[in-house]
């Protein structure tokens, strides 16, 4: 048998298990301490009905001696009065029985349902036992006559069984009624490592922010502030990391301006063919590297910056912005715009959106084929859908990673789609990637859930 995995089972199994063995080994010990007392009064029973009865056994033994003496009616009158003394003993001890016996061991005197073989000869004054009963021998102080008074063994054990059922009754509404005590005891008492449990769960990936102690009990505030200390040094080498993503992407703009600049210049100013030819390629060269330095700046600001906003916008200008400018970027007639009369409320933040629509527009742009098709739905789900081959299943899963191209010959920093999962993740958005596209045997499709939509 498996032992519980987790924290709560383990602690109600164990506590179970040592009340429950603590019960029964005090019902134990109680029938042990019980049947040592029984056994004591039952001997003490034993003992006095020994000492009433051999009074009278012994006046009737001296009786008979006398009876030669006593005319007829007196001695009728005197077997009675003892016959019916004893029969009255009898009454009051139905469960023992006894033999009287003279000096030689002839029976005196024996009760009606005893057998004179349970009764070993007289040896000495005290209690014995056999085999079948417990006894008890006593003699008059003449000598002349002795008792053995005896139980059966086995009304004690039926008695000792009674106890111990009674014993037990209780333990079995007890035991239960305890075991569910101790797991709500338990459950109860963990409440908090549930919570912090629960905190943990529901943070996202990106979510550094330090864990609070307030109501936490004493064993568990160490660990959350190892946590918060590990959170901490995490933050730390985050913002260290897009800080310098940031800055050198930024610091990068300049130098590069001037070098596509230049390449414009040689390529405008020269007579040579093949040197005009290699100007153009530098200056290609250097598109992609102002590129790339905005998609980094692009992504350190949707890792760094807060994505959700106070107040829930409307968010249809801002794609129509976006849309507006890569349409004036040369793209015109490729791009088919479908919007809502209605405005489409979200708490995404209007710049962080922005983002988003121009890298999965310029996605679609890029390595689709004919017209994209952006629609943004009143639920408030934004579609990017284009032409082209279809992308296979395990390249889908592994465009969102950072440099991750589904062509390796296709123009592009890898980088588009990054940064729109990482603004999914960070706001609580949903990005999903189809292919082909419903309906159709061909194309791509992005569609990204806004958060917090209404």
């Amino acid at each position: 048998m498996r032992a519980p995995r987790s924290l709560q089972g383990r602690l109600a199994l164990a506590v179970g298990l040592a009340v429950t063995v603590l019960w029964i080994a005090a019902a134990g010990a109680t029938l042990r301490e019980l049947r040592h007392e029984m056994d004591e009064v039952f001997d003490s029973a034993l003992r006095d009905a020994a000492h009433r009865l051999l009074p009278l056994a012994v006046r009737a033994h001296e009786g008979r001696h006398r009876d030669d003496d006593l005319h007829d009616g007196r001695r009728v009158r005197h077997a009675r009065d003892w016959s019916e003394r004893i029969r009255q003993f009898d009454g009051e001890v139905e469960d023992l029985s006894y033999v009287v016996r003279d000096r030689n061991g002839t029976v005196l005197l024996i009760s009606d349902d005893a057998d004179p073989e349970d009764f070993p000869a007289f040896r000495k004054k005290g209690f014995r036992r056999t085999a079948t009963h417990r006894l008890y021998y006593d003699r008059a102080r003449d000598e002349d006559v002795t008792i053995a008074v005896a139980e059966p063994l086995s009304h004690r054990t039926e008695v000792a069984r009674e106890i111990a059922a009674n014993l037990a009754l209780p333990l079995v509404v007890v035991i239960p009624l305890s075991l569910l005590a101790i797991v709500i005891a338990v459950g109860t008492s963990l409440r908090p490592v549930r919570a912090l449990r629960q905190s943990l769960a529901e943070r996202g990936a990106r979510n550094l922010s330090p864990l609070g102690e307030g109501a936490l009990p004493t064993e568990l505030r160490p660990i959350v502030g190892s946590i918060n200390d590990l959170l901490t040094r995490l933050r730390a080498a985050f913002e260290a990391e897009r800080s310098f993503a940031a800055n050198a992407a930024h610091e990068l703009r300049t130098p590069v301006a001037g070098a596509i600049a230049q390449a414009q210049r040689l390529r405008a100013e020269t007579t040579d063919s093949a040197a005009a030819a290699r100007a153009s390629e530098i200056e290609a060269t250097l598109k992609r590297l102002n590129s790339l330095s905005e998609k980094l700046m692009q992504l350190a600001r949707a890792e760094g910056a807060r994505l959700t906003a106070a107040e829930p916008s409307d968010l249809r200008p801002v794609l129509e912005i976006v849309a507006g400018d890569l349409e004036r970027l040369g793209r015109a007639g490729r791009i088919a715009l479908s919007l809502p009369e209605g405005p489409v409320l979200s708490d995404l933040d209007p710049d962080a959106f922005g983002i988003l629509c121009r890298n999965l527009i310029e996605n679609a742009l890029k390595h689709g084929r004919g017209t994209v098709d952006v629609t943004l739905d009143a639920r408030g789900v934004l579609s990017v859908a284009n032409g082209g081959d279809p992308v296979p299943a395990a390249d889908l899963a592994r465009l969102t990673a950072r440099f991750a191209r589904s062509n390796g010959g296709a123009e592009g920093a890898g980088l588009g789609l990054a940064i729109v999962r990482t603004i999914a993740e960070r706001s609580s958005g949903r990005i999903e990637l189809v292919s082909p596209r419903p309906g159709r045997s061909d194309g791509f499709e992005a569609r990204f859930t806004l958060p917090g939509s209404r």
